[in-house]
């Protein structure tokens, strides 16, 4: 590639003028005890640090973003490190998709009005990764992903524990009165071993992986765990290479584009990855100007069985992942399904990067032949369309329970949460486990920030009747970590007039995932009627943050953006004056 001259850099119109402001920009930085020779005439690199101590996922990056500064020095160029907004998803409340988008006008923001001329990207927890891709696509500078890593395995009494799934099923045998309190106890200090992002399949492996395929990050950088010494390496070499990318121009718009996000789509099919991503990837995309829909993604999912043998639709956790060979194992086994020549952050193609990868465990990485889930059992992406769902709902049915694939039940429905958790558990609660459990006004508006709320519970009286799934329904989201017949992402959501906001208690719901179909059997003039009888709650939010994303958000099936971020666009650079 051409390589560029330092005079063209963004960053030297802060630095290299002659006028009062160069002075005051160079001053400015000697005053923090760098010498001239230390920046001037160099690249700038900035590190963009979701680090946070109230994040496990990513406690460790400010050692991270030390890694990624010898790398910068190495090769010649300026490291400045730059806090960002930290979507831990454990702790922030009441969803980190609220603040998914927080995240992508902070990044794109903090490169615009610095001067800053690449970008190594530090995140990994779940709507890090997409929060920081939408800004920094928006912005078009050079950037490399550097993956936080997942967490070591854990183990508990003898079997695999893994992080999100593994709480949920023993919260409900603990419900169940299957394991005594003692035992939760226990198990909450030996689930999750050490830092980094959950061990399993969940949203944070799904959507570094997607990246990673999409050539993004080094490659096979998303499997490395956290606490493993190649993951500093990675951290210093995504440094090193960001330096010769700023030279060489390599950005977005030059590096991804349609073939990128089918590899993404490939790879995400694969590993068996989140519901989530769904959502991600369209924002993701949409901020490219790259076309992509919920029946692209179904469209592939048809054609990549689950292959990765990975909780929540297998038996193994991301080190075995690691150790078996990782991602560019799995690429290799589906190199049928990819398109080769696509551009990566390394200046090859993703033909050329997985070469010679070889998989060492072939009951952790499975070909395709022999896969995980057959696609005749279920799929990573089930796409639904119906009068509960005019514009799509999605659902996982690879870990889904093959009878209720196809199923008719009578509807229970709750307005909030706070209903549901007064009456789930409740011996008088007419249910049973044909009924279908509903759950709405947790959509992007409603909630608002569509929290993961759709893996409803189980009711207690059936847990203990030996039950453990059910046909659930949420305008919500659901954690990737997370199994079972779980309808998600129902669209329009019911706060926006959706159909679901006319479902009654009673309604008949029926559900054929074979023909994307999820319907109410309730007639059209009956609908009508209830649609006029229908009002809106009043907004939540009067105020702050999440009033102004009630008023701009745009529904899952067109990724959760901002009407005013949507798309591309070029925005003028900073005056200096």
């Amino acid at each position: 590639m051409t390589r560029r001259s330092i005079d063209s850099l963004r960053s030297q119109r802060w630095y290299a003028s002659d006028d009062m402001r160069g002075f005051a920009h160079r001053q400015r930085t000697q005053q923090m005890g760098l010498r001239r020779e230390e920046f001037l005439g160099k690249p700038v690199v900035g590190i963009i640090n979701t680090w946070s101590e109230l994040s496990p996922c990513h406690s460790h990056l400010r050692d991270r973003a030390e890694a990624v500064k010898r790398g910068v020095w190495q090769a010649g160029g300026y490291p400045v490190e730059l806090p960002a907004l930290s979507v831990g998803e454990v702790m922030v409340k009441p969803t980190t998709m609220l603040y998914r988008n927080f995240l992508a006008m902070e990044v794109e923001e903090l490169l615009r009005s610095h001067p800053i001329d690449g970008a190594v990207l530090l995140g990994g927890c779940d709507k890090s990764t997409p929060g920081l891709l939408m800004g920094a696509f928006s912005m078009d500078l050079p950037v490399i992903f550097c993956p936080a890593g997942p967490m070591a395995n854990g183990q508990w009494r003898g079997e695999k524990t893994g992080a999100g799934t593994h709480t949920k099923k023993y919260w409900d045998e603990l419900r169940a009165g299957n394991i005594t309190k003692a035992d939760w106890v226990d198990l909450e200090s030996r689930m999750t071993r050490s830092i980094g992002t959950c061990n399993t399949m969940g949203t944070a492996s799904t959507m570094t992986s997607i990246v990673d395929a999409m050539g993004l990050t080094l490659p096979g950088a998303s499997s490395i765990p956290a606490v493993d010494s190649g993951h500093p390496r990675m951290a210093s070499a995504c440094g090193e290479r960001l330096v010769a990318m700023i030279l060489e121009d390599l950005k977005p718009s030059r590096l991804v584009d349609a073939r990128s996000f089918r590899n993404g789509l490939v790879a995400y099919m694969a590993l068996g990855g989140s519901t989530n991503a769904a959502v991600h990837l369209i924002a993701m995309a949409r901020r490219l100007g790259v076309p992509l829909s919920l029946d692209d993604m179904a469209e592939m999912a048809g054609k990549v069985p689950v292959s990765a043998n990975l909780f929540p639709s297998g038996q193994y956790l991301m080190e075995d992942f690691y150790f078996a060979g990782g991602l560019p194992a799995l690429l290799k086994k589906l190199e049928a399904h990819l398109d080769g020549s696509a551009l990566t952050v390394n200046g090859r193609t993703l033909g050329e990067n997985i070469t010679g990868a070889e998989c060492w465990n072939d009951d952790v990485i499975r070909d395709p032949e022999n896969p995980v889930v057959p696609l005749s059992r279920g799929k990573t992406l089930a796409v639904l369309r119906g009068n509960l769902a005019p514009k799509g709902a999605v659902m996982k049915s690879s870990a889904a329970s093959p009878k209720f694939l196809r199923h008719v039940g009578p509807a229970i429905v709750f307005d909030s949460p706070a209903e549901m958790n007064r009456m789930i558990d409740d011996p008088a609660l007419d249910v049973t486990e044909d009924s279908v459990l509903v759950l709405r006004n947790a959509g992007p508006v409603g909630a608002p920030g569509m929290p993961e709320w759709g893996n409803l519970p189980i009711p207690k009286k059936l847990l203990k009747q030996g039950v453990r799934d059910m046909v659930r329904i949420c305008d919500g989201r659901m954690s990737g970590t997370h199994y079972g017949t779980c309808i998600l992402h129902v669209s329009p959501e019911a706060a926006v007039g959706g159909p679901l906001a006319l479902l009654r208690t009673g309604d008949l719901v029926e559900l054929d995932v074979a023909a994307g179909r999820l319907d109410m059997r309730v007639d059209e003039a009956e609908l009508a009627r209830r649609h006029a009888e229908w009002t809106p709650a009043a907004p939540r939010y009067e105020r702050s943050f999440a009033a102004l994303y009630q008023r701009h958000v745009s529904q899952a099936d067109e990724g959760c953006d901002f009407d005013f971020l949507d798309g591309g666009g070029p925005v003028a650079e900073p005056a200096i004056y």
